[in-house]
């Protein structure tokens, strides 16, 4: 008779011995496939694999002098699985001169996977960084005594000038989200923060080198492993040359010291930004090394916000400057032509709404009407083409027709500058309108957008894109900051023509009503007997004192700079924003300044403006 019992236990004692072996079976795959810490801890006792840095690319300014370059500094590295427990802590803290405090506190900072995903107990992790000449000297006659503790020779950015902060950037060790993006970083690597070095990261970089070195069974390191057969070079960053001045740029900081502001310069031909000044800035060598973090968290801090780059973070009403693109679309929609004239009894005056302007002869056609910034002839230029619904049928068809022409001039999107945190600046269109009044809205009520006042605002650069596209006569490159990659070629995207919708023959006529405002009208100050200046004011509105605004270019026929200048608080266009922008245009275009505009260089320079705590 057949034991059921004995058949029973038979299956089960096979099936623990069955499960035993399949536990062990996966243990053994994941230890020896799966997982790589007994092969890090092999190759750790054999080897050490040295991570040689590649040299950061150059930087230099249009005529060839140099920027930003490097210089050797050194860093401590340490591998936690290597260190011995009769280690001299108080000693190792001497020789790096910090505290026994900071000593327990990184050690439980490398450890920490959450600060440091990428952790390992067998392979290098940043202890410290940049240590001077004096203090790497005092820990390498030591070094010796503290096993597991390396020294890492690498290069920190250094700056020639005390200028140009925000545009160039800074450089800075890689946070957790940077070595999730991009695989190429290790926990204590560098990388740029903002300005070119940031946007141009992967140029400037480089490629990492790696020497491997054979250990005996001590530790000790015995040179090479096979004589450096299996070492690679490091690849030293691109240089960059920058179509900035910084010759224009130390004058532009000059002139804007003591007020909030800024000032773009742009070469029309190649949408090369020659200069671009924010203010207030910061020395760029407050951000190289160790105090680096604390020089930030103080910047930070300021109330008037050095590290904001306002010539294209700024947004800001752009005032009579934006008469230019009225006037371009005006006559290429042909609501009014060169001989067209409105009235200004005092400004803009019809169904219960007045724009105020100042006194001069009424009515103007449209040359003298930008040459005295008329604000009457554009207001009622606007005025029409809104209510013409024999062309474009609807209030609504007018609004955005009228959108898309300042949208192909730049405005209402980023341009692309290739600086991080370019903002777009607002233009609106119908839908806008009928979202905010509720489907309840007309021309006269949204008439200050045709003097650059209301729901408009540009960003400096904008401005500045908008001297050279009329320059061109109705084109622009995008506006870049690098003008060469060395051995590369820039993206397409600086390179290539943009056309706007306005007529050639518009583009004219606003270059004539421009010189007119140089030789007779609001920007007269600016003018020059050795070339033509063409340029426009700016009194842009504000809660506090008005903006100080110009935009121009010159030579008229030949140009070779476009400029903004924008003051904020400044007050009249013709107070700050043409003669900064008149030195500005001189500097380029000569080379240097004359005696007398030194002095009035020198006057503006120690003109400070006062700000209340409003939030700017």
């Amino acid at each position: 008779m057949k034991d059921y019992e004995l058949d029973k236990r038979q299956y089960v004692i096979a099936g623990v011995a069955i499960a035993i072996v399949a536990i062990y079976i996966v243990r053994l795959f994941t230890l020896q496939i799966l997982s790589d810490d007994y092969k890090k801890n092999a190759d750790s006792n054999a080897f050490l694999k040295k991570v040689e840095f590649p040299s950061r690319g150059i930087i230099s300014d249009r005529n060839g002098k140099i920027l930003v370059y490097n210089q050797p500094s050194y860093d401590i590295m340490v591998i936690v699985n290597e260190i011995r427990s009769r280690i001299d802590t108080l000693e190792l803290c001497k020789a790096l001169n910090i505290t026994k405090e900071y000593f327990v506190k990184r050690m439980h900072d490398i450890q920490d996977r959450s600060k440091n995903p990428g952790y390992s107990s067998f392979t290098q992790q940043l202890f410290m960084t940049q240590l001077s000449d004096q203090e790497f000297s005092v820990f390498q006659e030591k070094a010796y005594k503290f096993p597991g503790f390396y020294i890492q020779r690498r290069s920190i950015r250094q700056y020639e000038y005390p200028n140009a902060a925000l545009l160039l950037g800074d450089v800075a060790e890689v946070s957790p989200d940077d070595i999730k993006e991009d695989d190429y970083y290790q926990p204590g690597d560098y990388i740029g923060k903002i300005g070119v070095e940031r946007s141009y990261e992967k140029e400037l970089r480089g490629t990492k080198g790696v020497q491997i070195l054979l250990r005996d069974k001590l530790g000790q390191i015995q040179g090479s492993y096979q004589n450096g057969k299996f070492n690679t070079k490091p690849v030293p960053g691109k240089a960059l040359t920058l179509g900035i001045d910084i010759e224009l740029q130390r004058l532009g900081e000059r002139l804007l010291e003591g007020k909030l502001g800024s000032i773009v310069a742009i070469e029309p031909s190649t949408g090369e930004v020659l200069c671009l000044v924010s203010s207030p800035s910061y020395n760029p060598r407050m951000m190289i090394g160790r105090q680096r973090g604390k020089n930030h968290q103080m910047l930070s801090k300021d109330p008037m916000k050095p590290l904001l780059n306002r010539a294209i973070m700024g947004q800001y009403p752009p005032g009579s400057t934006f008469k230019t693109s009225q006037a371009l679309t005006f006559l290429t929609e042909e609501i009014i032509d060169s001989t067209t004239r409105y009235p200004c009894h005092g400004g803009f005056i019809t169904k219960g709404r007045k724009v105020g302007c100042h006194g001069h002869p009424s009515p103007l056609n449209l040359i003298p009407a930008i040459g005295t910034s008329c604000n009457g002839f554009f207001c009622w230029g606007l005025y029409y083409m809104l209510n013409k619904k024999d062309k474009y049928g609807t209030l609504q068809n007018a609004m955005d027709t009228w959108r898309d022409y300042m949208v192909s001039m730049g405005f209402g999107y980023k341009l692309g500058i290739d600086l991080p945190g370019e903002k777009r600046g607002m233009i609106p269109n119908s839908s806008y309108y009928d979202k905010a009044f509720k489907n309840n809205w007309n021309a006269v009520g949204v008439i200050s957008i045709s003097i650059g006042q209301g729901e408009v605002t540009l960003t400096p650069l904008q401005i500045a894109n908008l001297g050279a596209t009329i320059a061109n006569r109705g084109w622009y490159i995008t506006p870049h900051v690098v003008k060469e990659i060395e051995g590369e070629s820039l993206d397409t995207l600086y390179t290539q023509k943009k056309y706007t919708k306005a007529s050639r023959q518009a583009y004219d006529l606003v270059v004539r009503g421009m010189r007119r405002a140089v030789t007779g009208g609001t920007c007269r100050h600016a003018n020059r007997r050795d070339y033509e200046v063409c340029g426009k004011t700016g009194t842009a509105q504000n809660r506090g004192a008005d903006h100080s605004v110009f935009m121009g270019f010159a030579p008229m026929n030949e140009p070779k700079i476009a400029i903004s200048v924008y003051v904020e608080n400044g007050g009249y266009g013709a107070t700050f924003g043409v003669p900064i922008g008149s030195l500005m245009m001189e500097q380029y275009i000569k080379g240097e300044l004359s005696e007398g505009s030194q002095r009035q260089a020198a006057r503006i320079q120690s003109q400070h403006l006062r700000y209340g705590t409003k939030d700017r």
